[in-house]
């Protein structure tokens, strides 16, 4: 039952992307407003279908903690979940994401128009100085940035392996930053097919304020991020223990590196 359940919403979940995305391609000659609109219908048409098909509801805290204007939204990221809710609470923004997304059709059309910012992840370091300078003017338009700090999506369980460059835009940019904790690794995994009943729960932290040194910024960014998402994922495994494998799993199986 639950293969089928899942067979079914991925079914659902691209069939129902796809048509919005034909609907919306008026969008693509307006303003980024109009494609992040389309955005934020197919993540709450998204939460729908998880929640009717295979009965994953939703829980968001910390809503209060969320500012308006500039700032770096660092997100823990275990599936695919947080990258069609985070923009559900932020009206203009903008992610880093691999280059290679813009390239899709239609789905990069969108993010091109929403004036995303792709990156080439091969290139590492060599990009920080223009993704610093991109992020500057990012904000001098009073959008967010949303960033996942690991790079890629981690099971839930696996050892975390953030990168410093996300220290770097923070004394770079003097902006604060928002850290965010989940627990969504559990129910819909990295390249898992099978997505399972519950609950995710999405945290918004306290604010980080600027100012800090990097390394002190990376380490409380880190342990924050951690140790709330370890608290979501041990609230999750308490009401159903057998998340306890899926845990377990990803401590094994977790790669060493993105």
């Amino acid at each position: 039952m639950l293969f089928l359940r899942s067979l079914l919403f991925h079914i659902t979940f691209f069939v129902s992307l796809m048509t919005l995305q034909i609907i919306w391609l008026p969008a693509l000659l307006m303003k980024r407003h109009a494609s992040m609109t389309l955005g934020r219908v197919w993540g709450r048409t998204s939460l729908f279908w998880l929640e009717k098909i295979v009965g994953l509801k939703f829980e968001f805290r910390g809503l209060e903690n969320i500012p308006k204007g500039p700032v770096i939204v660092a997100c823990k990221h275990q599936s695919t979940w947080e990258t069609f809710v985070l923009p559900l609470h932020s009206p203009d923004f903008s992610y880093i994401l691999k280059r290679e997304l813009v390239f899709i059709p239609f789905f990069g059309w969108y993010l091109m128009g929403a004036e995303q910012i792709g990156i080439d992840r091969a290139k590492g370091g060599k990009l920080l100085p223009q993704l610093i300078e991109k992020t500057k003017a990012l904000f001098a338009q009073g959008r967010q940035l949303f960033i996942f700090p690991e790079g890629t999506r981690r099971p839930a369980g696996a050892p975390p392996l953030y990168k410093f460059g996300v220290a770097m835009l923070y004394r770079e940019t003097g902006a604060a930053c928002l850290p965010v904790a989940l627990n969504s690794g559990l129910f819909w995994g990295r390249r898992a097919f099978i997505v399972r009943p519950g609950t995710v729960v999405i945290e918004y932290l306290p604010i980080i304020p600027p100012g800090l040194e990097p390394r002190e910024f990376f380490e409380r960014m880190q342990n924050t991020i951690e140790s709330a998402s370890d608290r979501l994922i041990a609230e999750a495994v308490a009401q159903d223990p057998s998340l306890a494998a899926v845990v377990e799993r990803g401590r094994k199986t977790a790669p060493a590196s993105a």
